[in-house]
């Protein structure tokens, strides 16, 4: 638990919810606890009149009841960790994170914070994961729990069966209690079966065709509410069970099967530590096959650094900003991709050459190549003298008439038409000073020539 955890134990409040928090695991223990009556002392011991039968039933039993409640057990018991100092930020560089002016001088004071410790998680932003509660750098995979009041390893979510957060320390042992509860449950429901169906062949007598009734009395009542209640819990539990066995397979918890991690390269992927199916497993509970079915711990690593694949989601740049659902499979390697604090954010670049940004005697190219220079074209010797006289005539503040615009634009398109380079005179499209413009004048508005 956090240290602000402990803050609010302290006050008659705090106390009152850390208690209300316990109710939940108090009655799974109570309903075990009845069970255990119900099937060992009125199932067994009371109405079964066969001994090997029922030591077979009860060695079972006895079996699967110590698998389940040691998982359960571990589950609860076992601590979310504490993260170690060298995550946290010193309070100074805090107080220069809150008074930054800017994102982008959060961001810097972040990653140049970060550059030793190894996270490949980022924010939408691209910056690196901060935690303003526990003033750490989060882990990858870690996140902050409001009820533990402190940042988990690898955390699933905060279970209130448990009262304890589902983390990278006991997600072993939660899987094993959901495994070996639905074994229990389904155990249960089978081995009273026989007897819950014998309990509407009698009469209110206590008597049946088939002879006398063993169970009597309220024993009656509790082999049929054991029946209903295991085959209740089994179903819940089939659904939920299975859900974790298949983020054990794809390597993904709770939190990341809703929001997806963002990489520092490749940014948002939910297959983003996909590392095979039975690598995955072996993830969890470890690479002895010995300890997998036994709520000791034996997961790989120490929750603080986590291997990736190399084959990573296509991310959609139909929009500006990065999508969370983008689950596209791509060839490449994570490796070769671009950073996130570069892919997100960012505007397409304009690589159109402008019209009003070209020099008077530049025509922009209409090759596909981007690389192709643009070439300078002068106008032959016939229409030189004509062009320099029409600049130093604007220059002087003197237009042109339209008669003589007229001529030099025929003679302009009768060398066109002969063969020779045709120049367009884009002098119009910046304005002059002092220039008059003729009015109802047969050129285009933007003072360029027709060709």
């Amino acid at each position: 638990m956090g240290n602000d955890d402990h803050r609010r134990r302290k006050t008659p409040c705090g106390f009152c919810m850390a208690v209300f928090k316990w109710i939940p695991v108090l009655f799974i223990t109570a309903v075990i606890a009845w069970s255990y009556y119900a099937y060992v002392v009125e199932l067994c011991i009371r109405n079964s009149q066969n001994s090997i039968g029922m030591i077979f039933m009860l060695l079972f039993y006895h079996l699967f009841l110590t698998l389940f409640m040691w998982s359960y057990w571990r589950t609860i018991m076992t601590s979310v960790g504490r993260i170690p100092d060298q995550w946290r930020i010193p309070d100074e560089e805090v107080t220069r994170l809150f008074r930054a002016d800017s994102p982008e001088t959060q961001k810097r004071i972040l990653n140049n914070f970060a550059r030793d410790l190894p996270v490949t998680n980022r924010t939408m932003n691209g910056s690196v994961r901060f935690c303003e509660k526990c003033k750490i750098i989060k882990p990858d995979r870690a996140h902050h729990c409001s009820v533990c009041s402190c940042c988990v390893l690898k955390m699933d979510h905060h279970c209130p069966w448990v009262n304890n957060c589902v983390n990278f320390y006991n997600y072993k042992y939660f899987v094993l209690f959901l495994g070996y509860a639905l074994v229990y449950c389904l155990y249960v429901a089978f081995t009273s079966l026989h007897d819950f169906v014998e309990f509407w062949k009698y009469d209110n007598n206590g008597y049946s065709a088939q002879g006398q009734l063993n169970a009597t009395g309220m024993g009656r009542f509790h082999i049929l509410f054991l029946f209903f209640i295991a085959i209740m819990f089994a179903i819940s539990l089939v659904s939920l069970f299975g859900y974790h066995i298949y983020l054990v397979l794809v390597n993904r918890t709770t939190l990341e099967s809703f929001r997806a991690p963002i990489f520092r390269v490749g940014g948002p992927d939910k297959n983003g530590y996909n590392l095979g199916r039975y690598a995955n497993f072996c993830e969890v509970f470890g690479d002895d096959w010995q300890y997998w079915f036994l709520p000791v711990f034996s997961s790989r690593g120490g929750g603080y650094s986590y291997k990736t694949s190399s084959d990573q989601s296509r991310v959609t740049t139909t929009s500006p900003v990065q999508r969370y659902d983008a689950m596209g499979d791509t060839p490449t390697s994570r490796l070769d991709g671009n950073p996130t604090d570069k892919l997100i954010g960012a505007s397409p670049l304009d690589t159109t050459n402008h019209h009003h940004n070209q020099s008077p005697h530049q025509v922009r190219s209409t090759s596909d190549q981007p690389t192709q220079q643009l070439q300078v074209v002068q106008p032959p010797s016939p229409y030189r003298d004509e062009l320099d006289e029409r600049q130093e005539h604007l220059a002087n503040g003197q237009s042109l008439s339209p008669s003589t615009a007229a001529v030099k634009s025929s003679q302009l398109a009768e060398g066109g038409a002969n063969g020779a380079a045709v120049y367009i005179d884009i002098i119009g499209d910046h304005p002059l000073a002092g220039a008059n413009p003729v009015k109802d004048s047969t050129s285009p508005p933007n003072g360029d020539l027709p060709v």
